[in-house]
This record gives C-alpha cells, structure tokens and sequence, in this order.
C-alpha cells in the first residue's frame, strides 16, 4: 500500500467504492437541491463596490425607496407639429399622463416639474421625462418589477396622449428587449453545432460512451458541491450572485483536465494544483470588497470540492469506466508541440493580447450597443434624433441633507462641465423628512472617459460637504474605484500565495514561478481578449460590463494552474487543449445569442480556456516527473 496521503484516500474510496459512490451521488441529488433553494441567499444586485457611490445609493434608498442605483425609466413624447412644448397646459398633459401610468409611489421629473430646457428636444418637438418606479431594487426581482412599470408606462401614454408619438427607454428596457429578442436561426444553429461539437470532442478524447458521460458527471458534482458550500457561507457574509457563472464552468474544465489525468499522478497533482488553486483564492475573499471576496469564496469552494472529487470520485468511476487501450509500447507522440518560432511568437502575441488589458473601460455596454431592435431602440434613437444625448438614461442622484439649499447645490452642479441639466424638484416624492433630492443629467453616459470626468467633477464639487452623490451613474466609476483600484494589491497577494503552495510542495521555485507567471498570463489574456473583441472590434460596445473581467479572469488562473501542475507532473499534451476546447464549446452553447452581457461573459470564458490553452503549447514543456508532487499533499488542503 502506499504511503503517500493522496494514495491512501484514494485506495480507500477504492475499497468502499459503492459507499463512496453513494456519498457523491447524494450530494449530486440533495445538494443540488439545496443549491436551487439556497440562491436567495446571495447578493443578487451586481452593484456592491463599498464606494462612496455605494454609499450614497444606499442613503437615498433608505430615504426614498428608490432610484439610487436603478437606472430611471426614460418618457419619451413627440408632439404634432405646432405644438407648443413650453406651454403650461403641454406640460401639464404629459404630468398627468405620467402620473396615471408610472404607478403607485414613482417619482418623476419633466420640463413641467422644472422648467429646465434641458428636458426639451433640439427638434422643438420631443420631450423626455425620467421616471423612477415606486417599485425596484437593484436586485433581480426589483429589475423585472422595473420591467413590467416600463410596459404599463408605454401602455398608459399611448392611451392619455394619442394624438402624440410615445415611447419608453432607458438601460433596463434595452437590456429586457435584447433578452426577449431570442437567438435567431443562425444562433440557434450554431449553438447546436456546439453542443454536439463537446459531445464528438469527448468522445474522441476518451473513446467510450461512458468516457464522455463521467467528465460531465465530475462537474456536475464539483459544481453542486461548491454551490452548497458557497451558499452556506453566504448565510455568514455576503456573496454576489456573480459566482453562479463562475462555478460551473471552472468546474467543467478541471473536470476534463482531471479525467485526463492518468491514475496516481494525476490524483496528486491535482491535490498540488488545487491547493494552490485554493490559496490564490482564499487571499482575495480576505478584501472587504464583494465581488473580490465572493470571487474567492467560489474559487476555493471549487477547488478544494474539486481535490476531494478527484481523490474519491475519480478512482471509483475509473473503475467502472474502462480506460482507452495504450496503442503500442512506445509513448504516445505529442501532436500538439509546436515549432520554437512559431510558439515564440504565438507568447509574444498573448502578451500583446493581455497588455491590451491595460486599456480595460469597465462599466455597462454603451446603450445603443445593448439592442438590435424593439420599441426601447425606437426611443432611444429619437432622443438621438431631437439632440438628447444618451448620458439622460443614466443620471445622477443628489442627496442633499436637511438645512441644506437645494437649488443651490441645483444651480453648483449645473455648472460642472458635462452636465447637461440639474434641477432640485419641488414634489414630495424629491423632498422628505428635511432632504431633498437634485436630479443631474449628464451629457455622456458614465462608462465613457467624459461621463467618468463628469462623475469626479460632480464628487469633488461637493467634496468636503455632505452632499452624497449617487444614481444609477456612480455604479461604474465607483466599481472602478472600489474594485479594481484593489486588484494591484489583490493579484500579487494572491499568486504569492499560489507561489509559496507550489514551491513547498515540489520544491522547483523556477517552476512554480513559471506556472504562476502563466496563469496570471492567462487571466490577462482574458481580459485583453474582451477589449479586443468587444471594445475596439465591430460589436464596438464601448465598455465591458464590469463584474465580466473578474470572474472570466478568476477563472482563466484557475484553469491555467491545473494545467501547468499536471503537465509539470507528467500529465498528456492533449489534457490541456481538450479541456480548454470543452470549456468553449460548452459555454458557447450555452451563451451565443443577441445578449450583450451574456455574449461578453461566454466570450471571456473561451477566450480564457483557449488562451491558456495556446500559452500552455507556446512553452517549452518540462519534462515528466520534473516536479516531485508526491510529499504530503493533503496537508496543504
């Protein structure tokens, strides 16, 4: 019997192997189970930074109930020709229109609340008015109440104004027309041609049926596993609901990588590779920042469900799952080495690919990139026709404190360059308990370099004072500021921890630099494949959603850990491209349609598998056995 801990437990779930297959099986069923209901559980808004936005949304929620971080409905009207849109009794229509269709509790704030021309169109007959619906948090089910104010809204002005053309936008409707538009015929298609090019990849991989069925099993209860266990420790802190994505695809393609993996060595390496994979993790859960924290959280979930499946699960389905036939005694040739000129130039070109992450816009698509078509494009696209610029679906809130002018801070923040209109409403839905709200419609939307200028210009115009500013157009920068002005400390701290699990357990610090150096390569490329693709190619969406690039960069050292410790240790040339290609194929499967934000995220995960995959090919493999992954490996975990 061995001696090695690794060997060990994976000799005793051989023996106990329908106990152990048992056990996993319950967890397959009944975690499952739990992870559906646990869900709620997790933060579910996309907005958490703890910046001074953050902050500012969560005053004027608690004082208003809305708006904050919830970008406002926007009313679009277009008058007959002759009418007057300055005119009292115009204005009062449209009032009264919004009044009787916005729903209960919904502020709202027009030319007639303000006189503020800024609400006026250049073409002297559209108007635009924002809307904040009584009901809506930035939260999934506060969204789709927003959603369905936005059909009663439409529905409501076509009835009290017919004799005009009417119309709703604004970020959330474009974003539900996007999803209800569907993948066309061609989308469908080629999501198909996905789902079955995973299946063929599988089985030429591993030449069984049963081959291609217990890689799939193997994530399914990786992911189930650390679904449960993220949920459980978001009964303690909070979690963002972002981890949902990240969980099963990480999952899928260490599955694959592991299935790989021949006996033994592999179980051992994957030991080393986790609890790497895990230390890495566990430093980013340690910032009190929650995309960070819940980035780690669910990353060394994964992991170390995933050491534990490999050490048990693994060797009772390899014993039910025949593996291919060796073919002949020599070893197997490595088809996919490279040339050393062209694997040198294909590491300069992911170099150059992840230095295009240096050029990150973080923030939501820009509007008109969200939809190809639908009733929220129409609006939008007549506000562009009559002048109004597009920074009006995001504006910003100003939370002006009992004592306080509030046209005065109306009147400082329209002199800010960028803004476009600030107006202190007189209403009592904009005035409560001593406060007041101003509201500021910037020029340029907030992911922009312009909207972000406007943001910080605003900040430091009330700097000192305590005048918050939030809105629906702080998300953003603030997560810009909260979050990735984080990461220059939360990376290095995290692949040092990920270095020192690698130089105690193979005692090769060349290596595990080596290895860490590739999975921070990986992340980059990631991330530098979403500017290329997205924001300078023909999608041209401006920004990159900004929860995306974490999660797709996570993921991509993740994978490129478990890589490089099992190719280190021996493991087959083909494990890495196999995987990678299973992780595309899967999530493109999944994901290819009219989206935007869906699109952005699939998009990262392949890029990312593939990425690692091609780094992985592009270096000059070590030879088998280099590194000594056989001391005490489990008790690093």
């Amino acid at each position: 019997m061995s001696t090695e801990p690794a060997d060990r437990v994976r000799e005793f779930a051989l023996r106990h192997r329908a106990a152990a297959g048992a056990v996993w099986l319950l967890v397959l069923l009944l975690g499952g189970v739990a992870a559906v209901a646990g869900l709620g559980r997790l933060d579910q808004s996309f907005t958490a930074s703890g910046g001074p936005g953050h902050r500012a949304n969560q005053a004027v929620h608690e004082r208003y109930g809305n708006g904050a971080a919830v970008a406002p409905l926007v009313a679009v009207v277009t008058w007959p020709a002759g009418t007057d849109v300055r005119a009292r009794a115009t204005g009062e229509r449209l009032a009264e229109a919004l009044a009787g269709s916005a729903g209960r509790g919904a502020r709202t704030v027009s030319y007639a609340d303000t006189g503020d021309e800024g609400f006026l169109g250049a073409d002297g007959r559209t108007v635009y008015a924002l809307v904040y619906p009584g009901a809506g948090e930035p939260d999934l089910a506060g969204l789709a109440a927003v959603e369905e104010t936005a059909g009663s809204l439409r529905a409501g002005l076509r009835s009290a104004l017919p004799e005009a053309r009417t119309g709703v936008t604004g970020v959330l409707p474009l974003q539900h027309d996007s999803a209800l538009a569907g993948p066309g015929a061609a989308a469908l298609v080629a999501k198909a041609a996905c789902a079955v090019g995973l299946l063929v990849l599988l089985a030429l991989a591993f030449r069984s049926a049963l081959g291609v069925l217990a890689p799939l099993l193997l994530a399914a209860v990786t992911s189930v596993g650390a679904l449960v266990l993220v949920e459980t420790v978001a009964g303690f802190t909070g979690v963002s609901f972002v981890v949902v994505y990240l969980v099963p695809v990480t999952a899928l393609v260490v599955a694959v990588h592991r299935w790989a993996q021949p006996p033994g060595a592999g179980a051992r390496s994957a030991v080393t590779g986790g609890a790497a994979g895990a230390a890495a993790f566990a430093v980013l859960a340690l910032f009190p920042v929650s995309f960070l924290r819940s980035i780690g959280i669910a990353g060394a979930a994964v992991c170390l469900v995933g050491i534990a499946t490999s050490l048990t699960l693994v060797p009772v389905l390899r014993s039910v799952v025949p593996r291919p036939a060796a073919r002949g005694a020599r070893p197997a040739r490595n088809v996919f080495a490279v040339p050393r000129p062209l694997a040198a130039a294909g590491l300069v070109l992911l170099v150059l690919l992840a230095g295009a992450a240096t050029q990150l816009r973080v923030g939501n698509p820009e509007a008109r990139a969200l939809v190809e078509s639908g009733p929220s494009l129409d609006g939008l696209e007549r506000l562009g026709a009559a002048g109004v610029p597009s920074g009006v679906l995001n504006p910003l809130e100003v939370l002006v404190p009992e004592d306080a002018d509030a046209e005065a801070v109306a009147a400082r923040a329209a002199r800010v360059p960028g803004v476009l209109l600030a107006a202190a409403p007189e209403a009592a839905g904009w005035r409560r308990s001593g406060t007041a709200l101003v509201v500021v419609v910037p020029v340029a939307e907030p992911m922009t370099a312009a909207g972000a200028g406007t943001v910080a210009a605003l900040r430091s115009a009330f700097a000192g004072s305590d005048v918050l500013v939030g809105g629906s157009g702080v998300v953003d920068p603030d997560l810009v500021e909260g979050v990735y002005g984080l990461l220059p400390y939360a990376v290095p701290l995290a692949a040092l921890a990920a270095f020192g699990v690698l130089v105690r357990r193979t005692r090769a610090p060349g290596a595990a630099a080596r290895s860490v150096c590739g999975a921070l390569l990986a992340a980059g490329v990631s991330a530098g494949g979403l500017v290329v693709v997205w924001q300078w190619g023909p999608a041209d969406t401006g920004a990159v959603t900004g929860w995306v690039p974490l999660v797709v960069g996570a993921f991509a050292f993740c994978v490129s850990l478990e890589r490089s410790t099992a190719s280190a240790a021996g493991g087959p040339g083909r494990a890495g491209p196999v995987a990678a290609g299973a992780g595309a194929l899967a999530v493109l499967a999944v994901g290819i349609g009219p989206q935007v934000e869906l699109a952005l995220l699939v998009s990262g995960f392949a890029m990312g598998a593939v990425g690692d995959a091609l780094a992985g090919r592009a270096r000059v493999r070590p030879e088998a056995g280099r590194w000594s992954v056989h001391r005490n490996a489990t008790r690093l975990v």
